[in-house]
């Protein structure tokens, strides 16, 4: 199955969906050498973004926080690719921008079939390919 999106940043990356209804503080909320979300207070907590396509709404806080996109690349903790579901800021392109993290952006109603896809197949779904040149994200 093929669900369209828009690019943002180019790239192609393969990972599980890792999906959050809640926005990430990149600066405030990780711990870089693990990738970890470490706020008690995320959905996500203590989980890693490592090898993910990370879904979620999109960033909150500092733009400081591109710089620990950047990190966590370098860190090798890095998201595969990301996907937002509201809006795309400033702080998740221009990381994924330095970091060429393919970015893109999906309309609501793929976003119900991308995650009713999740849901179906739960935590052990199969890696999705996230296509940011040909604006889609292919699901096996």
């Amino acid at each position: 199955m093929k669900i369209k999106c828009k690019k943002i940043v180019g790239g192609i990356a393969k990972g599980k969906l890792l999906f959050s209804d809640q926005p990430i503080n990149f600066l405030a909320m990780l711990d870089l050498k693990t990738g970890q979300i470490m706020d008690t207070n995320h959905k996500l907590n203590n989980l890693a973004l490592k090898d993910n396509i990370l879904v979620f709404p999109n960033a909150i806080g500092s733009s400081v926080g591109a710089y620990t996109i950047f990190s966590l690349k370098n860190n090798n903790t890095s998201p595969n690719g990301i996907i937002c579901t509201n809006s795309v800021d400033i702080t998740t392109a221009s990381g994924c921008a330095i970091s060429n993290i393919p970015l893109v952006y999906i309309e609501k109603n793929n976003y119900e079939i991308l995650k009713n896809h999740y849901e179906e197949k739960g935590k052990n779904s199969e890696d999705v390919l996230l296509d940011a040149e040909n604006e889609s994200i292919i699901l096996n």
